[in-house]
């Protein structure tokens, strides 16, 4: 009589030439703890907000929201486009050190926070 159940395979773990990569994965953790511990070290090193500010996030931000503007007065308050995009360009110039120097004084008193929170 025929066999009825089949062996399961494992996955072929080489390439279609031949070669095979020398590091395997991982095996399961063994218990709770470990797969604890496995995913507090898998985590990234640091949050977005715990980052220092950037002017290229500045710039990014504040280009965006002139072009929200310039929308917006073209939009709603009937403006001609030569001065709603002027008017963008002006709040674009405005936007950029505005939201930098936020962003780095919010940042700056989180670090504070953090450092005292640690401290005590």
């Amino acid at each position: 009589m025929a066999q009825t159940k089949k062996k399961r395979q494992r996955k072929r773990r080489g390439t279609q030439g031949g070669s095979i990569d020398a590091k395997r994965r991982a095996s399961r953790p063994r218990s709770r703890e470990e797969a604890k511990a496995r995913a507090r070290a898998g985590r990234k090193p640091a949050a977005k907000q715990d980052l220092p500010p950037t002017w290229k996030g500045s710039i990014t931000r504040g280009f965006v929201a002139a072009v929200i503007f310039a929308a917006l007065l073209m939009a709603i308050f009937k403006r001609p486009v030569p001065v709603a995009l002027a008017l963008g360009a002006f709040m674009l110039v405005f936007y950029i050190p505005a939201g930098y120097f936020i962003d780095m004084t919010l940042w700056r008193r989180r670090e504070r926070q953090r450092i005292r929170a640690r401290g005590e």
